[in-house]
């Protein structure tokens, strides 16, 4: 998965529910569309949120 010309390597086939992942952004409606588009394709229910981690601004992405 590509967002903002960084790679990222989610395993998908392992990302069950209630599991989460974070992806570090800054533009994160960029990221919020890039994702959404492959949880459609992989039919996966999801749920996004901006969050500050660690002091770092990004996406937290949970599987519902």
């Amino acid at each position: 998965m590509k967002i903002a010309n960084v790679l990222y390597q989610i395993n998908w086939s392992k990302f069950r529910r209630g599991y989460s992942f974070f992806v570090p952004c800054i533009d994160s409606s960029e990221a919020k569309k890039d994702i959404r588009a492959i949880a459609k394709r992989l039919k996966m229910e999801i749920l996004m949120k901006v969050v500050i981690e660690d002091g770092i601004k990004g996406l937290r992405v949970w599987r519902i």
